[in-house]
């Protein structure tokens, strides 16, 4: 008999229609890899969720949400209650990547180097600069560049000014780094490989990284192998620094600006339930590594985990 698999997608969260692509994917790839598939749309209806999950029976959750409410800790600590293996990180590895100041600390202490910053209210950042430009603006826990906003140089509007921030009343505010942006896929206890992304948008924002043609993916990343390298290392030390397991995905900026001088990488997040949409990353360097999508997807089934 094949181990049934319950598929959780779609939630709630600003990234809701990412989820639901993930998910449908990953249904249609454990399909073909032999297992016996349920899928649940989640919405924000707690009771609805449990008996929908203990009506699919499963033996295994694939948690293809993305965002809050499903990628830090909530879900992660509802399926340890009820017992159930599932994929990706545990509930505080979860909780962790997904608050930005706090992982920041972490990762800090660890010694992997983070973009200077500090968290501020909604007004403050509102009233006017609350760093030298150029610096970067973001939510204290949303994903996929979700709320995120570079000002610039000569920027006239502020982007918190208008009212249109709905995502708490403190913003975190970085250092813009320059540079170019490299991302690592983790897979388990192994760093699969290097990606440079770049977007005719300038910024890698939620449409370079969802729409078809929003970004180039180069793979493997085209750096020398020293910094290749330390891409790699600081992404497995940040993984296991927040206790990560299953498959997660480290975002980097690689300062190579200055003329005659190293690079210097800047690790921005970890995340831990990253896309597996069409465009998405980790697929895209599992399969450079020589690993398909059913057997990456297999792979993080058959290494579920629960709390219980």
């Amino acid at each position: 008999m094949s181990k049934r698999v319950t598929v959780l997608m779609g939630g709630f969260s600003a990234e809701r229609e990412v989820s639901l692509r993930s998910g449908a994917a990953a249904a249609v790839a454990l399909e073909k890899a032999g297992y016996a598939v349920a899928a649940i749309d989640v919405r924000r209806e707690a009771r609805a969720l449990v008996a929908g999950i203990e009506a699919s029976e499963p033996e295994v959750v694939f948690n293809a949400l993305h965002g809050r409410f499903g990628e830090d800790g909530r879900i992660q600590g509802m399926l340890d209650i009820m017992g159930i293996p599932y994929t990706h990180s545990g509930m505080l590895a979860s909780a962790l990547a997904m608050d930005k100041p706090v992982a920041k600390r972490l990762y800090a202490d660890a010694g992997i180097p983070v973009p200077e910053g500090r968290v501020v209210g909604r007004a403050e950042a509102a009233a006017g600069d609350v760093l030298p430009r150029p610096y970067v603006l973001k939510p204290l826990n949303e994903g996929s560049s979700v709320g995120v906003h570079i000002v610039k140089e000569g920027d006239n509007a502020n982007p918190l000014a208008s009212g249109e921030w709905t995502f708490g009343a403190q913003v975190l505010a970085e250092r813009f780094i320059p540079g170019r942006e490299i991302t690592v896929a983790v897979m388990g206890d192994r760093a699969l490989g290097a990606t440079e992304i770049t977007s005719a948008r300038g910024f890698y924002d939620y449409t370079a990284k969802y729409a078809p043609g929003g970004s180039r993916h180069l793979v493997p990343a085209p750096l020398p192998g020293e910094a290749y390298n330390e891409a790699l290392r600081l992404s497995l030390l940040a993984h296991r620094t927040l206790g990560c397991r299953g498959v997660t995905r480290a975002d980097l900026r690689y300062d190579d600006t200055r003329k005659g001088e190293p690079g210097r990488f800047y690790l921005l997040e970890i995340n831990t339930q990253p896309g597996m949409t069409d465009t998405s990353l980790v697929p895209e360097l599992a399969a450079h590594a020589g690993i398909g999508f059913p057997e990456l997807v297999t792979w993080m089934v058959e290494n579920a985990q629960c709390d219980a």
